[in-house]
């Protein structure tokens, strides 16, 4: 893998079976992708867009084929240890939305580095960078074992106090300013203390995308970032994401929305699994 490569995935293939026959929603894909590209997926529904994402971020096992996401093959992995790499390499922006209820739009937020043992990322939006964790990725994963992760990357709760209310933690204090910097920049900072029964699907989706950039990922992966979105939000969300972009962090979108597609800097097409540069 070439050296500012952050996703290669090589005849990659995931085959389902219906009514007794079997058929490829994702068929032997090549697809690379570097530190600070932008890329859009495009393509009807029912076209393995969305299962490509997910088996990049193992959520679905291939049937064939190799991903290598950042030196680690995901095909290799078991669920702790790539719970742990989807938590400190990948922010992933889902169609569907999953917010926890239980949990403010804040501590929505704030929980990916709750997870990272509190952590704090090494790439920032308006914060300045962290970089005192020095911990490899590669150390990360050998030891996911003897970590408290759990398997879905979602606690149930947040033990101990709710995360929003902790102040005396210098580390969960450059947490919450980072996490009220995303949400500013996605104009929802103002419903910080709301959960998320009381936001609205555009709002929700915008506190989703603060959390997935909250660990400073290398691969953020967004399937329809904006699809409950009016133009004006569909901009502010663009124009974050174009700027993580050009700060290094490798963007894989898939998006039905054309007015999305002017941000990215190459665009493929998904036609009965099998991808294509448009």
């Amino acid at each position: 893998m070439a050296e500012n490569t952050v996703l290669e995935v090589q005849e990659l293939t995931r085959e389902f079976t219906r009514r007794g026959k079997p058929f490829a929603a994702v068929d032997h894909v090549d697809f690379r992708l570097g530190q600070g590209e932008f890329v859009a997926i495009v393509g009807r529904s029912g076209n393995g867009k969305s299962t490509l994402l997910n088996l990049i971020t193992g959520l679905l096992k291939p049937t064939s084929g190799s991903i290598d996401l950042d030196g680690n093959d995901v095909t290799r992995l078991n669920d702790k240890q790539m719970s742990v790499v989807r938590n400190r390499i990948v922010g992933f922006v889902t169609q569907s939305q999953t917010l926890l209820p239980n949990l403010t739009a804040l501590d929505n937020v704030i929980l990916p580095s709750v997870l990272c043992n509190g952590k704090t990322a090494q790439r920032d939006v308006e914060i300045p960078a962290d970089s005192s964790d020095a911990k490899s990725v590669e150390e990360t994963v050998s030891d996911a074992s003897s970590e408290q992760t759990v398997d879905d990357g979602l606690p149930d709760v947040i033990a101990a106090a709710p995360v929003s209310k902790t102040h005396n933690d210098p580390v969960q204090d450059h947490a919450m300013e980072r996490a009220h910097a995303l949400l500013r920049r996605l104009q929802v900072d103002d419903l910080a203390e709301c959960y998320p029964k009381e936001l609205s699907g555009g709002e929700m989706r915008r506190v989703s995308i603060a959390r997935a950039l909250m660990n400073g990922p290398k691969l953020l992966i967004a399937d329809e970032p904006t699809g409950d979105l009016d133009a004006e939000s569909t901009a502010i969300v663009m124009r974050l994401l174009q700027e993580v972009a050009h700060d290094g962090t490798a963007v894989l979108m898939v998006t039905h929305d054309p007015d999305a597609l002017t941000y990215v800097d190459r665009i493929y097409r998904m036609d009965r699994g099998v991808l294509a540069e448009a």
